[in-house]
């Protein structure tokens, strides 16, 4: 058996990545054998000239991520902030596509500082305490939203998203974000090595459309953390549903900002952290 690393899996799953594994199972001996990865490579975000970010990602949907990483961040806010975005042209990052630029409108402002500076912080070891939660108030406004969804909607939830996740079926590897309206039907679901990766392209491809999100339910495959709850305020998404627990600051945070958060949704049972009003 070789080495080398495995080969992207291009003409079947851009996402995947074939490669050779020894298989094994106590008191027998090994066995070579195939196996599917999770394909993980680095996009760099470019917003006029400046690198902004740098995410470990799944390659596909890198227009999504890109738009919805800068909607959640505050950079955007309408459709019409972003004329264009393009993967860049020259050297080996127009072979690999892992550099992205993106083009603003003449007249939207970028507090590069402050944009970088919150980034490294969140990719580094996360936002947390008072004052962050603070400064994210001072950017999105806190949820006011007269949704109110059947309860017994939200178990069929986990399942619509499962459906979807077509590369976590081959490689067990990816966390899972989806939208689904007032009625549980999905218009959207994403994946990618990174959970938050996955939100943002989830997010993006509404904006990107034009659609609003003031009336869907998030759903995420995974926990749901501070991060999350922060980019949903942001979409102004007031129901966020995780199939496993949220942490402390997350219900804080759904607390201050009016969002509705539902955890441990598994089965037909489900907890609700913040916001019960919307659930009927």
């Amino acid at each position: 058996m070789s080495d080398n690393l495995p080969d992207r899996d291009k003409p079947d799953s851009p996402t995947s990545a074939k490669a050779e594994i020894w298989r094994a199972k106590s008191g027998e001996p090994m066995r070579e054998d195939a196996d599917f990865l999770a394909v993980e490579e680095p996009l760099e975000i470019r917003v006029r000239g400046n690198s902004i970010a740098v995410t470990m990602r799944t390659p596909g949907h890198d227009h999504e991520l890109a738009a919805g990483f800068l909607l959640t961040e505050g950079v955007v806010e309408k459709r019409s902030d972003i004329v264009e975005i393009a993967h860049c042209q020259q050297g080996e990052a127009a072979d690999r596509d892992n550099i992205l630029n993106v083009y603003l409108a003449p007249g939207v402002e970028l507090d590069l500082e402050k944009l970088t500076r919150h980034v490294f912080a969140s990719s580094s070891c996360g936002l947390c305490g008072k004052a962050s939660i603070e400064s994210v108030q001072q950017c999105f406004p806190r949820i006011d939203s007269t949704l109110r969804v059947d309860s017994r909607i939200i178990p069929s939830l986990p399942e619509k998203l499962r459906e979807h996740q077509a590369t976590f079926d081959r490689t067990g590897g990816l966390h899972a974000a989806a939208l689904f309206d007032a009625q549980g039907t999905l218009l959207v679901a994403r994946e990618d090595v990174g959970r938050h990766n996955a939100v943002d392209k989830t997010l993006g491809e509404r904006f990107l459309g034009g659609h609003s999100m003031t009336n869907n339910i998030l759903m995420v495959s995974g926990r749901a953390s501070f991060e999350i709850m922060q980019k949903a305020l942001a979409a102004g998404i007031p129901i966020i549903a995780a199939v496993s627990a949220p942490s402390s600051l997350a219900v804080e945070f759904a607390r201050k900002n009016g969002q509705t958060l539902i955890g441990f949704l598994r089965g037909d049972s489900f907890n609700v952290y913040s916001g019960p009003d919307r659930i009927g």
